[in-house]
């Protein structure tokens, strides 16, 4: 008798992730030099064909990786040469790494923050609370590129990390170092758009500052429950992910969320 084998079917790209590998073809194809100016908004919604938001969302990737440095009032302009080499390191994990993966990866993400977090709670010095209360100030400017942006988001959660003093945690959220930022670029808002993602953050902070861990666990979670449910939201984007809803709307609509 024939062995049954399972074989799940590639997912479709989305249209974002098209969007970022275009875009990144480009430069490294036509030999773009650092700080040369990349086609207008108008101009590449034009030729990609893809509306305004899929083309802000892919250019926010390309700027959290290095390979596009945006300039308010002036134009994308290409990354800094090492930067670019950095980005198609990071580029390829983002293509790569599967909705499924992703969202497994935050579920392993969520198990260590919420454990370091009460122990944040539990040990935090007055100094650890005010450096956590610094980084949310840096944060909360408006000025900062998005590259920055998540450069000082993982900061905030390594320095919590760092306060519940567990090497082993250390070493994990080092390991998965890359998922994380590849979490972040999927569902961190550009600073100005990010008034949830901060009281989220100050949520966690304040419940620090009054050393109780109960809050300060319901405070993560809250955090996290908001990046699961942004990358479910995304995913429902996806070419693949709008068949199954097409094929299975009937269901869904007698299924409640």
């Amino acid at each position: 008798m024939k062995k049954s084998l399972t074989i799940v079917p590639i997912a479709a790209r989305s249209t974002v992730d098209q969007v970022v590998e275009r875009i990144r073809r480009v430069i490294l194809d036509e030999k773009l030099s650092t700080g040369e100016r990349l086609p207008g908004e108008h101009e590449l919604v034009e030729r990609l064909q893809v509306s305004r938001p899929v083309l802000r969302e892919g250019i926010a990737r390309l700027q959290s990786l290095g390979l596009v440095d945006v300039r308010r009032g002036s134009g994308t302009f290409v990354g800094g040469a090492d930067l670019v080499l950095l980005g198609v390191r990071h580029l390829n994990n983002v293509l790569s790494i599967s909705p499924r993966e992703l969202l497994t990866y935050t579920e392993l993400r969520t198990a260590i923050e919420v454990q370091a977090v009460r122990q944040a709670a539990l040990l935090a010095t007055d100094d650890d609370v005010n450096e956590l209360a610094a980084i949310l100030v840096k944060l909360s400017c408006s000025k900062q590129s998005y590259a920055e942006l998540l450069a000082i988001d993982f900061q905030f959660h390594r320095k919590l990390i760092d306060i519940a003093g567990n090497p082993l945690m250390k070493n994990l959220i080092e390991v998965i170092y890359e998922f994380v930022i590849v979490q972040m670029t999927k569902t961190t808002p550009m600073p100005r758009d990010n008034a949830r993602g901060r009281k989220l953050h100050a949520a966690i902070v304040d419940a620090i500052k009054d050393r109780n861990a109960d809050r300060a666990e319901l405070a993560m979670r809250a955090h996290m429950d908001v990046v699961v449910e942004i990358l479910h939201r995304n995913n429902d984007l996806d070419s693949d992910s709008n068949r199954k809803k097409s094929s299975n709307s009937s269901n869904r609509r007698k299924t409640p969320t």
